[in-house]
């Protein structure tokens, strides 16, 4: 008889049992497991079942802002945008809502961003056209924006985003469900998910992460982040905060903010936006260093105040935050000493450990996206990426791992956020002084 590689390997577990693998993989059925496989079955199965109860309050909602007709101002800040403005104006004249205004802000392009937009501003598609001569970052941008702008509610949009036909009026009807949301965030789903690789694996995190992990943050009440790309806003509760401060990370920033004066924050996953997400590794890990930096700038540092005994405190704040914290940056320093200890204490079976890693990893993502296919409506264009769900352990365990981890220490040991060419350096400096 003939042994192959699989006979040892199937012998070797079933000769130690399931203790031996609980052993290995503990991190996983222990922290990974719960909280991202069995916590989302559990709140997706609550939430789909309750939505259809609440589906005539849904319905009476969208006749209540139908008949207010309010104003919605369209906010969209951006630098060098000009291949991509086209796109979003276009997606924006084709809403099924009609009652709002688009304000586009240009923060000192050196493309041909002011020369189209004032194109489409003559053609009467756009409604206001605001140009920055000195670039001064995207919240001073979208600043100027909600000076100009005279909705009731404000959205504000990524210029390389567009959207489906309803999506503007399914972002503003969980205004007239619920009376205490202060903002609604988007769907955002990645547009160009065949360009590459990467964008292939961005449209599977993205599916996994927003479409699905924002339906289960937002029910448990922790929902933190609201997308820079596509996110609505009561307008006097926005003037309130007194708009966007100094980035990167202004939009999980000011979702902070708002959930700090007690307001709701909604999610609504049938209102979708496209965006288009990096192509390349390189441009990728530079955006996710800037994401990953700003966690630790606002989580840990800005917003301090949440995690202290308080006139104001709230445990569904504490919780959204130190969710974050948790799971991104305790659970990342946990799994490199986890990693270590696993090769050191059994480097004569990593053989055998490896592909069982593979198979217990690659079962679940492939567990998670047919959650997220049977969800969305877009499953006929989305099924494709089932091809690249071997590759989510790489990318998500170890690539998006490792980045995450240095974008942490370099803003924990040197504040690099404040050097981030993201913004003009003297709007950094500015920020670092008031240590916003």
């Amino acid at each position: 008889m003939i042994y192959t590689f699989w006979d040892d390997f199937f012998w070797y577990w079933y000769s130690n049992g399931f203790e031996k693998v609980f052993y290995i993989f503990w991190y996983f059925f222990l922290l990974e497991a719960p909280r991202f496989l069995i916590m989302d079955m559990v709140v997706l199965f609550a939430f789909y079942r309750n939505r259809r109860k609440k589906a005539k309050i849904y319905e009476e909602a969208r006749q209540k802002l139908y008949f207010e007709n309010p104003l919605v101002s369209l906010l969209v800040p951006g630098k060098n945008e000009g291949a991509h403005i086209y796109k979003l104006v276009d997606s924006v004249n084709k809403q099924t809502y009609t009652n709002i205004e688009l304000i586009i802000v240009d923060d000192g392009s050196d493309d041909d961003t002011p020369i189209i937009c004032r194109s489409l501003l003559k053609n009467g598609l756009i409604d206001v056209f605001l140009r920055n001569e000195v670039r001064g970052g995207k919240a001073s941008a979208a600043n100027l924006a909600l000076r100009y702008a005279k909705g009731k509610y404000i959205v504000h949009l990524d210029a390389d985003t567009s959207f489906d036909s309803k999506a503007i009026e399914r972002i503003i009807v969980p205004f007239y469900v619920d009376p205490t949301v202060g903002a609604v965030g988007g769907n955002v789903k990645v547009r160009n998910q065949d360009e590459s690789v990467v964008t292939s694996l961005q449209a599977v995190e993205y599916l996994q992460t927003i479409s699905v992990g924002r339906i289960v943050t937002a029910y448990l009440g922790i929902y933190k982040i609201i997308s820079g790309a596509f996110g609505a806003f009561r307008k006097d509760v926005i003037e309130r905060i007194g708009g966007w401060d100094i980035g990167p990370g202004l939009d999980g920033d000011i979702t902070v903010k708002i959930r700090k004066l007690g307001y709701t924050i909604a999610f609504e996953p049938d209102a979708v936006g496209l965006t288009s997400v990096p192509s390349t590794f390189r441009r990728l890990t530079n955006q996710r260093m800037r994401w990953s930096k700003s966690l630790i700038r606002f989580r840990m540092r800005k917003h301090v105040d949440i995690y202290k005994a308080q006139a104001s405190f709230s445990f569904s704040n504490f919780f959204a935050v130190f969710e974050n914290l948790f799971f991104n940056v305790i659970l990342d320093i946990i799994w490199f000493f986890y990693m270590v200890t696993i090769i050191v204490n059994n480097i004569d079976h990593l053989g055998f450990i490896i592909p069982l890693k593979i198979m217990i990893y690659g079962t679940a993502s492939f567990v998670q996206f047919l959650i997220v296919l049977a969800l969305s409506k877009r499953w006929k264009t989305e099924i494709k990426l089932l091809l690249y769900i071997p590759l989510m352990m790489l990318y998500n365990g170890y690539y998006m791992r490792i980045v995450r981890t240095l974008a942490y220490l370099k803003e924990i040991f040197f504040y690099s956020s404040y050097n981030d060419p993201w913004n003009p350096a003297k709007s950094s400096a500015k920020a670092k002084e008031y240590g916003l």
